[in-house]
């Protein structure tokens, strides 16, 4: 693996994160659908990747030096 990408842009790491808070929430009593797991985790995939976008375009804007 030559690609190097931030944790957040994982989807492994996403999908792990989901699958315990989705156990954890299922012990706590609320049914939690393996489908709608999947669908909360690539609905959180694609609200961070949003946010670094606008982020970066923000940072971009109120830096104080040219890139070259």
């Amino acid at each position: 693996m030559d690609i190097i990408k931030p944790w957040y842009m994982s989807r492994t790491i996403w999908a792990s994160i989901i699958t315990v808070a989705s156990a954890g929430a299922a012990a706590l009593g609320v049914p939690i659908d393996p489908a709608d797991s999947a669908v909360l985790t690539d609905t959180i995939l694609q609200t961070v990747a949003a946010v670094s976008g606008l982020v970066a375009i923000f940072g971009r804007l109120a830096a104080r030096t040219r890139i070259r």
